[in-house]
């Protein structure tokens, strides 16, 4: 069966409550057939349809692009809107590509800058941590960047169990070890090993034990302290990233960027408001795609609900 390595139990699945996710599958293989260019293309067609039905996520990123760019026009704003969904429709082509395609395609669509930073950090055997955020390529992100190098990656399993098997297969596939994101001292021991760990930090899991208040293109938004906390107990660099994809078809970018500097700081305030900086810089080269669809101010001090 073409789906056995991302399901070897797939017969437990065969219920009338998995038949759209069975559906979605499918179709997901049938666009992993297709050469670039028509997947490229077809993602963006995908994304103008998501544009005009999903109104309710569209209003989240309407507010988000509001809070995060005020200084642009209200017309480069909606722009932006609209091309971030262009991206999420090519996400889901990205997925097909990077469940489905060969190492030659995957190969064939990516250049790196910036790889002089991984090979210092593997060179004073301490590991690194990449911590890039949760852009509109993560999925493909994956294959760009275990190409030469073994990575490991952290995972929250999803409710939808067929669902959880398939993605968390085919991330098996590609990494090197994959961490659920209780198993903490297994990942530093990991990291502490000179390994490559590739986190996204970014979202906001609300106000509790391991979050703190830092702007966030000029606002209040809940941090996660991931990244401060993983540095100072495995003494790793900690590198930024972007992955992005390139206009009309061209392939993809995947950068790394200097290690952040006096990292670690001294507290997890100045840590969390030094890493949103490093993330809005490397967003603002790409501002369509970032996940703007989630609500990434919906924890605020005040508890005010900025998405109403």
């Amino acid at each position: 069966m073409v789906y056995s390595k991302l399901i070897p139990n797939w017969k437990e699945y065969l219920e009338a409550k998995y038949w759209p996710t069975w559906i979605g599958l499918g179709i997901l293989r049938l666009i992993a057939l297709l050469p670039y260019q028509l997947q490229f293309w077809l993602g963006f067609f995908l994304g103008e349809i998501m544009y005009h039905l999903i109104s309710k996520r569209r209003h989240i990123v309407e507010v988000n692009i509001d809070i995060c760019f005020p200084e642009l026009s209200e017309q480069e704003r909606a722009k932006i809107v609209r091309d971030h969904f262009h991206y999420l429709g090519l996400a889901v082509c990205e997925t097909a590509i990077a469940w489905w395609a060969s190492e030659r395609k995957i190969r064939s669509l990516v250049t790196f800058k910036g790889l002089q930073h991984i090979e210092k950090a593997l060179s004073d055997g301490k590991g690194a941590i990449i911590m890039g955020a949760h852009y509109t390529t993560m999925e493909i992100s994956g294959c760009f960047i275990t190409l030469d190098r073994k990575f490991a990656v952290s995972y929250r399993p999803f409710n939808n169990q067929l669902m959880n098997e398939i993605t968390y297969n085919a991330r098996k596939r590609i990494f090197d070890r994959i961490f659920e994101r209780t198993e903490i001292r297994q990942t530093y021991r990991y990291i502490k090993g000179n390994h490559l760990m590739w986190i996204a930090a970014d979202q906001d899991m609300g106000h509790k034990q391991h979050s703190v208040y830092a702007p966030f293109f000029g606002h209040a938004a809940a941090t996660q302290t991931v990244p401060s906390r993983m540095a100072k107990v495995t003494e790793a660099p900690v590198i930024p990233y972007q992955s992005r994809c390139l206009p009309n078809a061209k392939g993809y970018e995947f950068e790394f960027f200097p290690p952040l500097e006096n990292f670690p700081g001294q507290s997890l305030e100045e840590d969390a408001a030094l890493t949103n900086k490093v993330l809005e810089d490397i967003i603002r080269i790409s501002p369509e795609q970032y996940l703007w669809v989630h609500r990434r101010f919906k924890t605020q001090p005040d508890g005010k609900n900025l998405y109403q």
